[in-house]
């Protein structure tokens, strides 16, 4: 491969272009750097700003079909051999506070033996521990170490959120035992972040299948290990997905069997009320249709007759009773 002037991937206004020292650190990228094989160049870019859009569109450094994929047309994670270069999709969790974790950020890669040219438009949160290890010189040392890191810093940010799906799951199914049902619409949330992370995190994990079994010519036999590792680990991940998906079906039949007793306890208490207060009701009612005043307010004739009906009731209500 030839090598590169720095002048030629210096993007003003990049997040970053380092280049790599070949001993764990990084230093900025200069105009007059060389970059090749020994000392390769990470250039991070967001796609959205204009100087690193122009620069995406009339490169020569990049293939003509990898600057469409590369300016965030491309979602769904994949790998693809483009001569001597790779280009790769993958995706993380979201850290922004102002949204769930779920929505997953896309981070596009582009690279080869001398280049790395990565891009986004929401920020990677997994990249931070990349880019601290590089600040602190115990960072990788060239491309292929660069992107086993990378993809086991986004497994591990996965692997964390999974973990924390799972200890939800097991809250709520501890308050189902006391009889306490979540707020309405939790259950269908942590059903559907699970969804979503299967959908996305299965053919990630086939990414890094692949690149542990692709011979690729800057990444060592030591490295396509370690990928291989990470694609193991993620599949646990998986499996766990799995097992709390068909755990959230269980749940909700144990939710709806909840609220069914709820509502029979219910109809029952109101049904023992009816009982109760029905027969007040009913004379009530009695005393009120009767246009021509209270029952035993003409006389003791008027009162014999109520005395006598009320003990001719309580006695047929004692006959029939067992």
């Amino acid at each position: 491969m030839e090598a590169i002037k720095g002048s030629d991937v210096n993007v003003p206004d990049a997040v970053f272009a380092w280049m790599l020292d070949g001993r764990g650190g990084v230093k900025p990228l200069e105009n007059t750097d060389v970059i090749d094989e020994a000392h390769p160049c990470w250039l991070h870019l967001n796609y959205v700003h204009h100087d690193s859009a122009q620069w995406l569109a009339t490169t020569p450094l990049l293939p003509n079909n990898v600057r469409d994929a590369l300016a965030g047309e491309s979602t769904r994670p994949r790998v693809s051999r483009l001569g001597e270069g790779t280009l790769i999709t993958l995706r993380c969790i979201n850290g922004s506070t102002d949204e769930r974790p779920d929505q997953l950020v896309a981070m596009r890669v582009y690279m080869d033996g001398r280049l790395i040219v990565s891009t986004r438009q929401r920020k990677v949160l997994a990249l931070d521990d990349v880019v601290s290890d590089l600040e602190e010189g115990t960072g990788p040392t060239d491309c292929g170490g660069w992107l086993v890191d990378v993809c086991d810093a986004l497994t591990d940010h996965s692997s964390e959120f999974i973990e924390q799906l799972h200890d939800k799951i097991i809250d709520l199914e501890d308050n189902l035992l006391d009889q306490q049902i979540p707020p309405r619409g939790f259950l269908a949330l942590l059903r559907k972040q699970l969804i979503v992370m299967r959908r996305y995190m299965a053919p990630q994990r086939d990414v890094y299948a692949r690149l542990a079994s692709e011979r690729l010519p800057w990444m060592s036999d030591d490295q396509r290990r370690r990928m291989q590792d990470i694609a193991d680990r993620l599949g646990r991940g998986l499996d766990e997905i799995d097992a709390c998906i068909a755990r959230t079906g269980v749940m909700a039949d144990e939710i709806a069997q909840v609220m069914q007793e709820n509502l029979a306890r219910r109809t029952y208490t109101m049904s023992l009320m009816a009982m109760v207060f029905l027969p007040s009701t009913f004379l009530t009612g009695l005393f009120g249709v009767n246009l021509g005043g209270i029952l035993a307010a003409g006389g003791n004739s008027d009162f014999n007759f109520l005395y006598s009906v009320s003990c001719s009731y309580w006695w047929c209500c004692f006959m029939v009773a067992p």
